[in-house]
């Protein structure tokens, strides 16, 4: 369990293709995967589930075996929508990117639990982004990476290929070197930000999904409902996957989150209670979840992680830091920070 809640799966087909990149870096599969402590006959079960740190591990594992610090880049590149199944599909043949995008934030949790993706839309501008839901024990760097280069493959998919991001966003601090990254992207990088985004002109939103197909639409559409009506209906889980967005974007007041589910403040409390948890409660998750990354992948100042997390100072925020850990949170990252 984390923090209450069991920790999240997700489906193996989405590291399908972490033998082939094995492989293409001059290695045996079969001489690294048991070494990381996964079987490799698992990674032939694309409907196979594995848990979430398990994925984490499995990657930044890989990453150590071969001495590829862009690993999980490289494991991103080779992804897309279809690593999605039903989910990606309802996707490509959504009208246009917009909707694509909603429907794959909507049903993610179908394919992946234990992380989520939110888009923001301002005048000019749009932000997709992914979030990590629960603490890791391994540093999360490869597994961000990698969602990252699947985030950026999906919105060439549904724009075509002149879309590109404005600039690319990742919550970890700088690599070594970062040519790898600037090959891939093509776009101003940002790290040390708090946040895994990539920031592009809203305009594309509206932009028709070109080969989308709106009977097929509909049927993928059916299927899916069929899923959800048998996905269990835990409204706390739902809340947690919108709150890691609305507290980097100041909009994770209980009214505020209330209205994304269209309903009043009062009944977000009350259903919440109804599950034995409270609105407070799954803040405080998202907040030292987010906190616990930022202090252990990113270089961000202890003032700079406060600010992101909407408190007033560094003083409520270490108050708060050791009410949630039982330690400060400077201590905190020199025992589980990166070194150097």
């Amino acid at each position: 369990m984390i923090h209450g809640f069991p920790e999240g799966t997700v489906r193996v087909s989405s590291m399908q293709v972490v033998p082939d990149v094995i492989c293409a870096l001059g290695y045996n599969p079969a001489d690294i995967l048991p070494a990381t402590g996964i079987d490799p006959q698992l990674l032939r079960e694309p409907d196979a589930l594995i848990s979430f740190s398990s994925r984490v591990h499995l990657l930044r594992a890989c990453a150590e075996l071969t001495n590829c610090p862009d690993f999980g880049l490289r494991v991103g590149r080779r992804g897309g929508l279809s690593s999605f199944g039903l989910v990606g599909y309802l996707a490509m043949h959504s009208p246009n990117v917009g909707e694509a995008l909603q429907n794959l934030i909507h049903h993610l949790h179908l394919h992946v639990q234990g992380a989520a993706v939110a888009l923001e839309r301002y005048e000019e501008m749009a932000f997709f982004s992914y979030a990590i839901l629960q603490p890791v024990p391994d540093a999360s760097d490869q597994l961000e990476d990698a969602a990252l280069a699947i985030m950026y493959r999906i919105l060439t998919e549904l724009c075509g290929p002149h879309w590109s991001p404005s600039e690319v966003w990742f919550c970890h601090r700088k690599p070594a070197d970062i040519s790898p990254y600037r090959r891939y992207f093509g776009a101003p990088l940002r790290f040390d930000t708090g946040r895994n985004g990539l920031f592009f002109a809203s305009s594309w939103l509206d932009h028709p999904v070109g080969a989308a197909d709106p009977e097929l639409n509909r049927l993928l559409q059916k299927q899916i409902d069929q899923l959800e009506a048998a996905f269990t209906d835990d409204f706390p889980e739902q809340v947690r996957r919108v709150l890691h967005a609305a507290i980097f974007s100041r909009h994770c007041r209980a009214g505020q989150v209330a209205a994304l589910f269209s309903i009043h403040d009062r009944t977000l409390h009350r259903r919440l209670k109804a599950r034995g948890t409270s609105f407070r409660e799954l803040v405080d998750d998202a907040r030292f979840t987010i906190a616990r990354q930022m202090l252990e992948s990113s270089s961000a100042s202890l003032k700079q992680v406060a600010e992101s997390l909407e408190y007033a100072d560094v003083r409520a925020f270490n108050r708060a830091f050791k009410r949630w850990s039982g330690t400060s949170p400077a201590r905190w990252r020199r025992q589980h920070g990166l070194q150097g």
